[in-house]
């Protein structure tokens, strides 16, 4: 099958990332065929501008639409698309030069019906910026779930970051309406039909996350009450994994009150874990600052996904109510 890529871009606000999103992606090498979808979704301050300045260069196309979130945003663009094969795309990201030849090279060596590909930081990233980065990314911290792992069983794609072939997109009708979640419910369907996905660890994204860290903690504490909903709606997707960051934290707590009595072994082998993380990070970011700054984001990290995890396990499965009761904010409403 000759590859048209249709490259789907959602976008919210966000018309500074977005221009530094089109700029490195018309510096791609890659010669085949391809196109840019770009879907405004409901906006208030419009990227309009941002696609008129690049209309002339790249071959792309903008929507504006409702807000209905990024979901369904991906799924108006797949469907306004022409090409076979689509690339997920968020704005917020930055693509190196070879990113499109990199996934048609990996394709056309073994094609799948869906790939997901690592984020990594951009030299010129904040130290803030880096710090979540290697905390959201490191083999230390995620276990390679992200594409930080040289081998993946079954790899769930994430939308930053993402490849879905038509064929696919029809048999599924895409992205549900949670968010965040939305890209592991997807690739958890597609196991269930029959379609393979995969790693092309080559195929990295620079994400900026432009994120502080109390916009940090609630993200990641939505990432969190997600997992007991997708394990209720997908049985036997559940891993004992997804329980590390809670029995981390709570490891912690006991390893304090141990200390204050005299009992220090647990709390010296949490400092061996932060002093690995802190060399794992200085040796891959090559800074002291963002190495620091990696322990303190890799504890707002795990107490939010830890805290959001429990209060959804235990709601899920013991309230009697629907998730979309539970919690309301991670589902959008379609517009009619």
């Amino acid at each position: 099958m000759k590859l048209f890529f249709s490259i789907i871009i959602p976008v919210y606000n966000r018309p500074e990332e977005l221009g530094e999103l089109l700029e490195s992606i018309s510096r791609q090498n890659f010669e085949g065929k391809w196109e840019i979808i770009l879907v405004e979704d409901g906006s208030t301050l419009s990227s309009e501008k941002v696609f008129t300045k690049y209309k002339g260069r790249l071959p792309i196309t903008y929507f504006f639409k409702d807000n209905t979130g990024p979901g369904d945003s991906r799924n108006f663009g797949m469907k306004h698309a022409r090409g076979n094969y689509y690339i997920l795309l968020d704005s917020d990201c930055l693509l190196p030069p070879n990113y499109l030849s990199l996934v048609h090279a990996s394709l056309e060596k073994k094609y799948t019906d869906g790939f997901g590909g690592p984020d990594a930081a951009h030299p010129s990233f904040t130290i803030r910026q880096k710090a979540i980065n290697h905390a959201m990314t490191s083999f230390w911290t995620t276990g390679g779930l992200r594409g930080g792992a040289k081998s993946v069983d079954k790899f769930q794609p994430r939308s930053f970051n993402m490849g879905l072939s038509r064929e696919a997109f029809e048999a599924t009708g895409g992205f549900g309406n949670i968010h965040p979640g939305e890209d592991p419910d997807l690739s958890l369907r597609l196991w269930r039909k029959g379609y393979q996905t995969k790693l092309i660890k080559e195929a990295v994204v620079f994400h900026k996350r432009r994120i502080d860290f109390v916009k940090f903690f609630q993200q990641v504490k939505k990432f969190g009450k997600v997992r007991p909903i997708l394990n209720k709606w997908h049985p036997g997707s559940s891993k004992i994994s997804y329980w590390f960051p809670s029995l981390f934290m709570l490891g912690l707590l006991i390893s304090c009150v141990l200390a204050i009595l005299g009992i220090y072994w647990l709390l010296w082998i949490y400092l061996a874990y932060f002093v690995l993380v802190f060399v794992d990070s200085l040796i891959k970011n090559k800074h002291l600052m963002v190495a620091g700054m990696s322990i303190w984001a890799i504890l707002v990290q795990f107490t939010a996904y830890g805290y959001g995890f429990l209060k959804s396990t235990f709601l899920v499965n013991f309230s009697g109510k629907e998730p979309q009761q539970l919690f309301p904010r991670l589902f959008f409403k379609p517009k009619l």
